[in-house]
């Protein structure tokens, strides 16, 4: 018997509580969608819902697995950040497995990041990389004894005095290859109660490809890398088929870093969802650039009804800085594209970026003003391991190096401005979008305050140091 599992627990994250728009973990069910088909007796430990890992207990107590996988859902963004809550959740799961025998492998960013953490805990190997192929090798070598650990590729071992790694494995080229995921595994009313109760409306998700070729230099790939590899427009028309068939959901969430970065695949996807009478509305993440009359297009047809654009700032100087390939002016065409054909344009903002002053500050909110996005998503610059922005300011890094979970919006090196500020423009954003403020009098209050908030010696870093 092999327990599929993962630490996501909404009962452990205050602000995805209170936002409560839970998703399927995509990666679990994919990896127990593939044991399945292989043969293999398998079993489901959706955390979700669950309000501790005493529910993971008593599965553990009620199957006796010989085995325990750990999928970290590698298609949620909010994985890549590495919460201490969830890495605390996950090491006491490995915990619990190891003391009743079991066999524990683990896959997720932070794993591969930090995978001794996750060694010592009680795993007996860390996958890297997107994991289910993997996964099924390691299973076959303990159920099946196919093999030893040492000869499956992308894997972390224990060693005598330090982690010994496998050889690499190539990434999936072929997606369509992989099955669709065994969402029958799931509750699948629970997801709905708690959708249309918080909501009104019922979504899913979904995704297409693996991996992003752009080199924003704040942006971790540790699980897909720079590559893209996609599926065929038809097996993604066949699963939103089956969706709104199997699970009926009113919307679908594209899971995707970007979803149809050929617009070739874009038309051919609208084709394909209309041929099959497959159209659910749905959101998405894209880049400016891409957003070309041609696209934009296809997507209205395809179902799209928001698209998220990784605007970030209204200033060029912190763009460049971020190597983010993009012009403010780009991102001010695309949201009237996609506004002019029916779609909500939503934007992911990022503030205090190295070297952000204040009037990169208010640049951000006069592109907001002049611009109106329909809805936006507003963090602080996050350094994740592997990235370059993280190496420019490790040295700045003290004992917190994550969030203890994804509201705490804390600045973990030394900004232009502290905690405090950052936090309080973000309030200030998200009114701007909503229409709240009729005036200058927050942005003049949160002015005469910044000399009190700066830190005592600004960072600034030129690009390419």
């Amino acid at each position: 018997m092999i327990l599929v599992a993962h630490s996501n627990f909404l009962a452990r994250d205050s602000k995805q509580q209170a936002k409560m728009k839970p998703y399927s973990p995509l990666s679990s069910l994919i990896a127990a969608a593939l044991l399945r088909r292989e043969g293999h007796e398998v079993a489901l430990f959706d955390a979700t819902f669950e309000p501790g890992v005493g529910a993971f207990e008593a599965m553990l107590e009620e199957l006796r697995p010989d085995v325990v996988l750990l999928m970290e859902d590698n298609f949620n963004f909010l994985t890549k950040m590495c919460t201490t809550a969830r890495r605390e959740t996950a090491l006491e799961m490995i915990g619990l497995a190891a003391s009743r025998g079991c066999r524990i492998a683990v896959n997720g960013p932070d794993a591969s990041d930090n995978p001794a953490f996750y060694l010592c805990a009680g795993a007996d190997t860390v996958v890297l990389g997107e994991g289910e192929m993997a996964m099924l090798d390691v299973a076959n070598c303990w159920l099946a004894r196919t093999g030893e650990l040492a000869d499956v590729r992308g894997l972390i071992l224990p060693g005598p005095e330090q982690v010994q790694p496998t050889k690499p494995r190539r990434p999936e080229q072929d997606l369509d290859h992989l099955p669709h995921p065994a969402w029958d595994m799931l509750d699948l009313e629970a997801y709905r109660r708690a959708w249309i109760e918080a909501h009104g409306e019922f979504s899913w998700n979904i995704v297409t490809s693996r991996g992003c070729p752009y080199a924003c230099n704040w942006c971790a790939k540790p699980t897909f890398g720079r590559r893209y590899s996609v599926r065929s427009p038809e097996d993604v028309a066949l699963e939103m088929l089956r969706l709104k068939r199997e699970v009926r959901p009113d919307h679908l969430w594209f899971t995707d870093d970007i979803l149809g970065l050929d617009v070739d695949w874009i038309c051919a996807f609208a084709d394909e969802v209309e041929r099959n009478g497959a159209r659910i509305p749905f959101t998405m993440q894209s880049r400016v650039n891409l957003m070309t009359e041609r696209s934009v297009s296809a997507l209205a047809r395809a179902g799209a009804r928001d698209v998220w654009l990784g605007i970030e700032s209204g200033s060029q100087k912190i763009l460049d800085a971020m190597d983010k390939g993009t012009t403010v002016d780009a991102g001010r065409s695309a949201t009237r594209l996609l506004k002019a054909h029916g779609i909500k344009a939503c934007w992911f903002i990022q503030l205090g970026y190295p070297s952000e002053s204040w009037e990169d500050l208010i640049a951000t909110r006069d592109l907001i003003r002049e611009e109106r996005p329909n809805e936006i998503g507003v963090s602080v610059a996050y350094p994740l391991p592997g990235t370059v922005f993280y190496e420019r300011v490790r040295a700045q890094l003290g004992r917190q190096r994550n969030w203890k979970d994804t509201g705490d919006l804390a600045m973990l090196f030394q900004g232009t401005f502290d905690t405090a500020l950052y936090r309080r423009v973000r309030d200030i954003l998200h009114q701007e979008v909503e229409g709240a403020l009729a005036d200058d009098g927050a942005w003049d209050d949160l002015e005469e305050r910044v000399h009190l908030h700066r830190s005592p010696q600004p960072v600034s870093l030129a690009v390419g140091t």
